[in-house]
């Protein structure tokens, strides 16, 4: 492979705006049930007493995340067809719809939940880092649309030598499974999980 491309996202000041999740559904021209990119919130904490008043423990933060286009990715294994595959020369985790039967097998394996079905083809699909994009040398319409900048694409090896090697936080599965090319800087109550 000649490189492998990743997200690099700043967790740590997300707002939840969605705008990255709007942009990709935007460009890719899905339906109302189909998300390529989530943002979704965890929240804990609680008050507890503090004295004779309450102290307020609460907290919460976004994780916006899109297919991680992992170095072992089980939807690639669990496809029946070939047609989930991952290409050689960037890493992109692609559908080939011409092989693409609908069976869903590559998101019941996938822990992150990424390949989506669409109803109306009848075969999955999924983020593929807007490659249509990228080869015109343009950015991924999630990183376009974040109005705080807040998300970064390129090679997995330059994101991990400029911003670590993180990909572990509470509300995300175990990174050992499948390897994901993406690193975060996790918002400061993402303990690990």
């Amino acid at each position: 492979m000649s490189q492998q491309y990743g997200f690099y996202i700043d967790e740590s000041m997300c707002s939840g705006c969605k705008a990255c999740a709007m942009a990709c559904k935007d460009k890719n021209n899905l339906d109302d049930e189909r998300f390529f990119r989530t943002v979704s919130e965890y929240r804990g904490g609680a008050f507890a007493p503090a004295g004779k008043a309450y102290g307020n423990g609460v907290w919460a933060y976004w994780i916006s995340l899109a297919c991680n286009h992992c170095s072992n990715p089980k939807c690639v294994q669990g496809c029946p067809t070939g047609a989930m595959h991952k290409r050689k020369e960037d890493g992109i985790v692609a559908v080939d719809q011409n092989v693409c039967v609908g069976c869903r097998y590559c998101t019941w394996n996938c822990p992150y939940g990424a390949p989506k079905y669409d109803k109306i083809k009848g075969k999955m699909s999924k983020c593929d880092f807007c490659c249509d994009l990228i080869d015109k040398g343009q950015e991924p319409a999630c990183v376009a649309a974040c109005p705080l900048g807040l998300i970064k694409f390129g090679s997995i090896e330059q994101l991990r030598q400029q911003y670590g090697a993180l990909a572990d936080i509470k509300g995300l599965p175990d990174s050992s499974a499948t390897h994901p090319n993406l690193v975060i800087k996790p918002h400061k109550n993402a303990e690990k999980a």
